[in-house]
């Protein structure tokens, strides 16, 4: 039985300017800002200085999902490229981690990356 990969983390500015590889997994938060229940589709939003980014998730596989529109959100899936040049993520899981240290979050991803640079040119 072949498992899937584990998700590599990216953050949402990285997923919404099409940083990520088509097909490949990978981890991502924002708040939650649209439900559509009859889509199966919610839209994750992250702002960086000015700049707000949304990243449209597809939530097929992880429903029935209640929903909590403004909280925060991390989602595992494969990302999806469309026809018409935006991109889906299709979760596998999807949680609610309203209250988590945001920024605390995005340094250890700043923090990971950096250990497996070191380690990989260490080989």
């Amino acid at each position: 039985m072949m498992l899937p990969k584990p998700g590599i983390y990216y953050f949402p500015w990285e997923v919404s300017t099409g940083q990520v590889p088509d097909g490949g997994a990978l981890r991502t938060f924002g708040r939650l800002c649209v439900y559509d229940m009859t889509q199966s589709r919610v839209t994750l939003m992250a702002q960086r200085g000015s700049d707000q980014h949304q990243i449209v998730i597809c939530t097929k596989l992880v429903e029935p999902l209640e929903a909590q529109v403004g909280s925060l959100y991390i989602v595992l899936g494969e990302l999806e490229h469309q026809k018409d040049g935006g991109s889906v993520v299709k979760a596998r899981v999807l949680t609610c981690v309203e209250g988590m240290n945001l920024p605390l979050l995005e340094q250890a991803i700043k923090e990971q990356r950096m250990y497996q640079r070191e380690r990989g040119s260490n080989q």
